[in-house]
């Protein structure tokens, strides 16, 4: 009852001039539920799938690489459209990208051709960048002193996320014989072709014409020292949470664990990152951004501690689960943050400037995730993940 009385009154928090916020949230979950699932996927198969078709082991974990890429390179243009023809053509191009990735996955899986699926994974990038912006949509729908709560509601869908992905591998993974994953791929195209269907009835303004060009140089916005920190700690706490997730499926598998573990650890993780997003907002609201961002910091350093611990199954599902729940205090305290930077004509540029460090950041992590789990084990990959922390930290602790 709860959840039903929090969107009521995010509803009667919309401007006046503004009908749909109740159903634009609405469809905005939703479609955070059912695109989450893609990111699942590829998170749950890319590694152990790039290991299958490699042509060296060093490159297993790139097409997961190439997926943060794909959110970094397309994060600019999925704004310049947002900012040109509104948000919903962004959106519905994003769930293109989606299927796409599905049906491209699907074939490569078929055909045993790495560099394929490889650019699957980048189309699922894509569509990753435009489903990420679901948060700032709904900001757009209610009043200042409610975003945080909008935002950390809409993120919320992604508790739905984190069950379909991985019980959608878990009972396709061996449909297809003998392309493992093949139906998978093909199951993920469907899932964004619903979310397409989900997000067609979303309405919000388009984007007045002095929106376009009005509002301060992006060079001043960015150099505010609040800004700065907001983006220090969003790309800690994103690129911590890729730079382990990417490597943990790949670990647990050379730690002689089985798929379906890895499934099920990466279902934990995913509902940790998103569920606190019921209560997110309201903390925000009470504690302020910096407090929260900085305990989510302190659980990623944890749940690299627990990692360290031990290797067998508990371990790894306690280290995922804590790096879910780190990375969703961190993020969404993050963007909170930035959202106190720009005013209402600048939200655009802004926004999606924000993401494209954050995600650009991120893809390098990626990259090095990989080659430090192949190179020197899971225990070094932990240990790499306290400098950025000890980073992060100082920058908040300085701005306060």
């Amino acid at each position: 009852m709860s959840d039903i009385a929090d969107n009521e009154s995010l509803a009667a928090a919309a401007p006046a001039h503004y009908d749909f916020a109740r159903s634009n949230i609405a469809r905005l979950t939703i479609a955070q539920a059912l695109a989450g699932a893609n990111s699942v996927v590829i998170f749950a198969t890319g590694a152990v799938t790039g290991d299958m078709l490699a042509p060296s082991p060093a490159l297993a974990t790139l097409p997961i690489s190439l997926f943060v890429v794909g959110m970094a390179a397309c994060t600019l243009p999925a704004g310049a459209i947002a900012q040109r023809s509104g948000r919903r053509a962004a959106f519905m191009i994003g769930a293109g990208c989606g299927v796409l990735a599905g049906l491209l996955a699907a074939i490569a899986v078929v055909i045993s051709s790495f560099w394929m699926f490889c650019l699957s994974t980048f189309f699922g990038g894509a569509y990753a960048a435009v489903v990420l912006s679901f948060r700032f949509a709904a900001a757009d729908c209610v009043r200042a002193e409610a975003r945080p709560r909008a935002l950390s509601f809409v993120m919320a869908g992604g508790v739905f996320a984190g069950v379909l992905g991985p019980q959608m591998v878990t009972h396709t993974m061996h449909l297809w014989q003998p392309y493992l994953f093949s139906a998978t791929f093909v199951g993920q195209a469907l899932v964004a072709a619903l979310s397409a269907l989900v997000l067609a009835g979303v309405r919000l303004p388009r984007p007045a014409v002095q929106a376009r060009t009005t509002g301060r140089p992006l060079r001043q916005i960015v150099s505010q020292r609040q800004f700065i920190t907001a983006v220090i700690c969003g790309v800690v706490s994103y690129l911590l949470m890729n730079f382990l997730m990417t490597a943990a499926p790949l670990a647990m598998k050379f730690c002689g664990l089985s798929q379906e573990s890895a499934n099920l650890g990466l279902q934990w993780h995913v509902i940790a990152m998103y569920a606190p997003s019921f209560f997110t907002g309201a903390l925000i609201s009470r504690f302020g951004a910096a407090r929260v961002v900085m305990a989510g910091l302190i659980l990623t350093g944890a749940s690299a501690i627990v990692g360290l611990l031990g290797v067998d199954v508990a371990h790894f599902w306690l280290t995922l689960i804590l790096l879910g729940i780190g990375w969703n205090f961190g993020f969404v305290g993050a963007s909170a943050m930035v959202l106190e930077c720009h005013r209402p004509e600048e939200k655009a540029r802004v926004q999606s400037f924000n993401d494209f460090v954050v995600f650009g950041t991120m893809a390098v992590g990626s990259f090095l995730s990989g080659g430090l789990l192949n190179s020197f084990g899971w225990d070094v990959v932990l240990w790499a993940s306290f400098a950025p922390l000890a980073l992060a930290l100082i920058a908040l602790r300085c701005d306060q």
